[in-house]
């Protein structure tokens, strides 16, 4: 991939005048309707989009074309964010096709599901320079938490590998979890103003306002502050964490009786007793070494806005 162009495109600029890279996730493109909708994204792109497959074997920056002045990250949320690290700060704008579960980022920015309207949309859309998440320098694009939901996935993993991809396994990861869960973390938090002590089996730092609605939680104004939406969740028990998870499936979840809120645009902490921390990041999770800091990118990523979210 080229490095960034020394007078970059000023922000709100066409989002492309040559090459499109369209990167496909090799995870994606096994099934047909994946293969059917990156066809069918190609064909409205047109001539100047080129496939571009993401080697598993090899850094992603190898499989960007060098002349490419648009990457589109073809799949969910976690191939985008692995699209939008490698993009940060070069200058060159991205956009999304949405291939994935949730697409939460995909959504936020308003790109439609469809594969023909969004090859459609990143056509007309205009590019953005826009600051995302990171934590202890990995960036993220709609949320990282620490506590039981790493665990989660991890569990969720095992499960998987034992009875395959299910949604009776997916359940029954979250139960196996609660029911090996213990004690909460003690953990010691600053968020500038001075650090602070807490207990809490979950900390949940958000980035996405849309996830941040769909799910009834405190914090969209936080996002388009350029801050974190930080819940720090009260549940320190597994009867906590069961209550917990109703409300939230429910959407009645309240500030105070179930989490403390804060928005800030950094946040520090430290977790007692233990060196390294699992962190979950958009559907990922990797192993950090503490302290453990949340930051604003201080590089923009430079993404391609639909023309319906550029009017809000």
């Amino acid at each position: 991939m080229h490095t960034p162009p020394e007078t970059p495109r000023p922000s709100g600029s066409a989002p492309s005048e040559g090459p499109i890279c369209l990167l496909v996730n090799p995870k994606s493109g096994r099934n047909s309707r994946d293969r059917a909708a990156i066809e069918a994204a190609g064909e409205v792109l047109g001539a100047q989009a080129h496939i571009c497959e993401w080697k598993p074997d090899r850094p992603l920056r190898e499989s960007i074309r060098s002349d490419a002045s648009l990457v589109v990250s073809a799949g969910g949320d976690g191939t985008t964010c692995a699209v939008a690290s490698e993009m940060l700060g070069t200058g060159i704008p991205m956009a999304v096709l949405p291939l994935g579960t949730f697409n939460f980022f995909a959504r936020g920015l308003g790109y439609s599901e469809e594969p023909e309207e969004a090859a459609r949309q990143i056509l007309e859309g205009q590019a953005r320079d826009i600051r995302i998440g990171t934590v202890n320098g990995q960036p993220f694009l709609n949320n990282a938490s620490l506590g039981i939901y790493p665990t989660i996935l991890r569990e969720r993993e095992s499960v998987y590998k034992r009875w395959g991809r299910r949604r009776i396994a997916a359940h029954w990861s979250v139960l196996r979890t609660f029911l090996k869960f213990k004690r909460p973390w003690e953990v010691t938090i600053d968020l500038g103003d001075g650090p602070r002590k807490r207990r809490t089996a979950l900390i949940f730092v958000g980035r996405s306002a849309y996830q941040l609605e769909r799910f009834g939680l405190k914090g969209v104004k936080a996002i388009s502050d350029d801050k974190f939406a930080v819940l720090v969740a009260k549940a320190e028990t597994r009867w906590d964490l069961f209550k917990l998870t109703a409300r939230l499936t429910l959407r009645r979840i309240e500030e105070g009786r179930d989490y403390d809120f804060y928005q800030v645009p950094r946040m520090t902490l430290e977790v007692h007793k233990r060196r390294r921390v699992l962190i979950a990041y958009d559907g990922e999770k990797r192993w950090e070494e503490g302290p453990i800091s949340f930051e604003m990118s201080r590089a923009p990523l430079r993404i391609v806005l639909p023309q319906a979210h550029e009017a809000t």
